[in-house]
């Protein structure tokens, strides 16, 4: 099942969809209003739509559109992964004057893993996703991202992990600039539950990038080209390293826009992933 979270007047309410008919969580009594609620109150553990099941009998059903519809969950940390696919290797080693470290992480047994966004700097669908105002090089980077629950993958949304390429590469250890900074991701717009889907590494991904009306850039790929599976990331960013639980860790990209192509303001990001939907974000400057 998937998850969103909706707004009602000054609410923000937990709804539940099962693909015909979505049911509010947060109508039941003592109903859960955000994700990391609901799972908290399951104590057998067993995952999201398990957990579900103890409220959808007195849930009302209720309809809702995209416009209503915020964060899905808020994450207390957001972590990313690079050098995932081959091209993002490929397109790492274009911007940087040092492209043989990128090389290397592709090809070595410990992966990329950083720290991406706090809170205040995620955005969720249909709000304004950041392009620094000292940099002259900027891409989004559509990610398959996964929801950590006491360290297990317990769901996936759609990631977007906003890139300064010029930052980056003008030296790897920019890397923080370059990925960190007001309005750097955005989350959504639901978050499927791990059971829901049948395999993480057989996804169909696109990226469309709207400018005035028109498609300036699009792209397509599937999870599949991953080098590194889910389990293995997670594993290594859990490793001597306690997460907060709905900690998102985003797996990398493999929809690059070619050559020097930067995104502008007042762009629109549109990142489609199979049984997950549809994120939509504005871009402005930061």
């Amino acid at each position: 099942m998937r998850y969103f979270r909706v707004t009602r007047g000054d609410d923000e309410r937990l709804v539940v969809s099962d693909g015909d008919d979505s049911y509010d969580l947060t109508s039941a009594p003592d109903g859960p209003s955000t994700v990391v609620e609901l799972l908290a109150a399951d104590e057998t553990r067993q995952g999201l739509d398990e957990a579900a099941e103890a409220y959808l009998d007195d849930a009302e059903e209720i309809e809702f559109d995209d416009d209503d519809l915020v964060l899905p969950v808020e994450p207390p940390e957001v972590w990313a992964s690079g050098v995932t696919y081959q091209i993002s290797e490929e397109a790492r080693q274009e911007e940087s004057d040092k492209p043989d470290v990128y090389i290397d992480v592709y090809e070595s047994e410990r992966p990329e893993v950083f720290f991406k966004a706090t809170p205040s700097r995620t955005v969720g669908p249909n709000e304004s996703v950041g392009i620094r105002g000292d940099s002259d090089w900027d891409t989004p980077e559509p990610e398959l991202a996964i929801v950590l629950y006491q360290g297990e993958i317990v769901g996936f949304t759609i990631g977007n992990d906003m890139s300064s390429r010029s930052i980056e590469g003008e030296n790897p250890l920019y890397l923080p600039q370059a990925k960190v900074y007001d309005r750097c991701a955005a989350l959504g717009p639901s978050v499927t539950s791990a059971g829901e889907v049948d395999d993480p590494h057989d996804l169909e991904m696109t990226m469309q990038i709207h400018r005035d009306g028109e498609v300036v850039y699009e792209g397509q790929t599937n999870t599949g080209e991953m080098v590194r599976t889910c389990e293995e990331l997670s594993s290594y960013l859990t490793r001597h390293n306690v997460v907060p639980d709905l900690t998102v860790l985003m797996t990398g990209t493999a929809l690059v826009p070619e050559g020097d192509f930067t995104l502008h303001e007042d762009d629109l990001v549109e990142i489609e992933i199979e049984d997950i939907g549809t994120l939509t974000n504005p871009v402005t400057t930061v």
